[in-house]
């Protein structure tokens, strides 16, 4: 078998409270984890509320809506993230508006993001990359110059800090995805959190088809049925009493790598990812840059990987290039960062053995 690029880590005791949660009988989108899942998970980031959904993109969509950002307004984004990001907010009917990376730690360019606003820009979603934050104290400055919202994608970064602070606290809204491949998961689902209650009762309403709070059964407005269910919950409120322990793991796991390829970044063979000393990496995914002087590429490395029973991933594609975002720009450094760049197993359950190996496998494969 190969070795995963990530499978989540279900135990006993997350299997329990999702039978007691079966036992319970509520089962749908009401029941006592739903509370505790939003509460408990709000805490931990630094956020007074919590609103849980069906998945990270719904998490986004939500956010976007409780904005009131729509047609004729302009979002802007990193090119290089999951197309969930741009996805999202073309479904108000709003424009996305592209911004490179910043070539060290890989996340919107603070500096790029000025130049960007028009007088249709109406937030900025910067993407916390891979468990990396994005540097937050500039976006934050031009958000407040310019009147505009700011919405964290943190849909890979549970737990990362942005100088001292938990991401999810750094914006109006943020939207985590609790997929199975996340630090902690229930399956599919996604949070959206806020320390504003408007905002709060906002995505309440719509995430319910929009159902008048005092009205049963009575909608004056399109919404729609972005709820977690109480199963799912139960499983988050389990795994969040871990999610220190899995963030400690894959640090260390982190460290294993870097120990083992070091010298190969030393060369100039390769690019390992940086932790900025405003931030900590929580190495969602262990991803690095396969430079021109390893002798593969990046495709050619990842195949000879794969025949050695290791399972890795290209980083995401700009989404300025697919067919639907295509606008003849080009971005530089998320082109490259995208062309070259490799995640390689990256789950808790990883042994260091099992380390050493993709190491040395790796090692084995310069030209």
């Amino acid at each position: 078998m190969k070795i995963p690029v990530a499978e989540p880590n279900i135990d006993k005791d997350d299997v329990a409270l999702i039978n007691a949660a079966a036992e319970s009988g509520w089962v749908s989108s009401i029941g006592q984890y739903i509370r505790q899942f939003e509460d408990g998970f709000a805490g931990y980031c630094g956020a007074r509320y919590g609103i849980v959904t069906s998945n990270g993109t719904t998490a986004l969509h939500l956010a976007l809506l409780a904005l009131g950002i729509g047609e004729g307004d302009e979002v802007i984004l990193p090119t290089l993230t999951f197309v969930a990001t741009a996805n999202a907010v073309k479904y108000t009917g709003a424009s996305v508006t592209f911004v490179d990376s910043n070539p060290d730690y890989w996340c919107l360019d603070p500096e790029k993001v000025a130049a960007a606003i028009t007088p249709k820009t109406k937030a900025i979603l910067p993407v916390h990359l891979y468990g990396h934050p994005c540097d937050m104290a500039p976006l934050a400055k031009i958000a407040k110059k310019n009147n505009l919202y700011i919405i964290e994608d943190a849909a890979e970064a549970h737990g990362a800090e942005y100088r001292g602070k938990k991401v999810g606290s750094l914006g109006d809204i943020a939207c985590f995805s609790f997929y199975g491949n996340k630090v902690i998961t229930t399956g599919e689902g996604g949070m959206c959190l806020t320390d504003d209650k408007h905002l709060l009762e906002r995505m309440k309403v719509l995430r319910d088809h929009a159902m008048d709070p005092e009205k049963r059964y009575w909608h004056d407005e399109i919404g729609y049925n972005y709820r977690m269910t109480n199963l799912q919950a139960a499983l988050g409120v389990s795994q969040l009493k871990k999610i220190d322990t899995f963030i400690e793991k894959k640090r260390e796991i982190a460290r294993w790598y870097a120990s083992g390829l070091s010298e190969l970044e030393n060369k100039g063979l390769v690019t390992l990812p940086h932790e900025m000393d405003w931030a900590r990496n929580i190495y969602w995914m262990y991803s690095m840059l396969i430079n021109d002087a390893f002798g593969l590429n990046r495709d050619e490395l990842m195949g000879r990987l794969d025949e050695k029973g290791i399972d890795t991933r290209p980083l995401f594609h700009p989404v300025h290039t697919m067919p639907m975002y295509r606008t003849g720009r080009t971005f530089p450094v998320a082109e490259k960062l995208s062309r070259t760049g490799i995640s390689l197993p990256s789950s808790v359950n990883l042994t260091s053995d099992q380390v050493n190996y993709i190491t040395e496998t790796v090692k084995g494969q310069v030209r």
